[in-house]
């Protein structure tokens, strides 16, 4: 369930479409809602303000007026819904890339404006989630490697079985109160600095 009581920041310098965006969110029930209509220190702006959403409607963004959002839209790490009057498939993509959770060509109306934030909460939250798995599963790859790599510097300078040499990692992790990763990366490192490079 989507709380109504989110913060939400709107961008857009025409005042009039800016009313509409506010009256859809205020009809919503979000009642914590900022418009700004100078993009001039927009990102100090949105520090200060810390919204959980950011609206952004641009009448006809040129390029760089543009990539300045999208810019924005991969430094801020919230949901962001974008407006614009027109688009083409460059923007489109550019959009994605930049992480824009929502972007709506020519569908600015009152009504449409609570469901396309929805949408951008809900898909933001998706993409987070699949980002943070991901990191995760880098992030155990990289940990198997380096214990793979620590165990075979003990089976070779020790003579240890692969199980044995394991079980002194695990063991020495468990009395230092350690990752049996941090345990295994501060042997490959050493051993990188007493020997020759380990052969893969």
């Amino acid at each position: 369930m989507i709380r109504t009581s989110l913060a939400v920041l709107v961008i857009d310098e025409n005042r009039i479409r800016a009313s509409i965006i506010e009256a859809g969110l205020r009809d919503a029930g979000h009642e914590r809602v900022t418009v700004i209509h100078d993009v001039s220190g927009i990102a100090r702006r949105i520090a200060e303000i810390e919204p959980d959403v950011i609206v952004i409607d641009l009448e006809n963004p040129n390029r760089d007026m543009l990539e300045n959002m999208f810019q924005l839209s991969r430094a801020v790490k919230r949901p962001i819904a974008m407006f614009v009057d027109r688009s083409d498939q460059a923007s489109i993509e550019a959009a994605v890339d930049a992480g824009v959770s929502a972007y709506v060509v020519d569908g600015l109306r009152q009504e449409r404006v609570k469901p396309i934030l929805d949408m951008a909460v809900s898909r933001f939250n998706a993409f987070s989630r699949m980002a943070r798995e991901l990191e995760e599963a880098r992030s155990e790859l990289e940990s198997r490697k380096v214990i793979d790599r620590a165990k075979g510097i003990l089976m070779k300078s020790r003579g240890l079985t692969e199980e044995a040499a394991y079980t002194l990692l695990r063991k020495t992790a468990m009395n230092q109160n350690r990752k049996i990763s941090d345990i295994a990366q501060s042997l490959v490192t050493a051993a990188g600095l007493l020997g020759p490079a380990e052969d893969e």
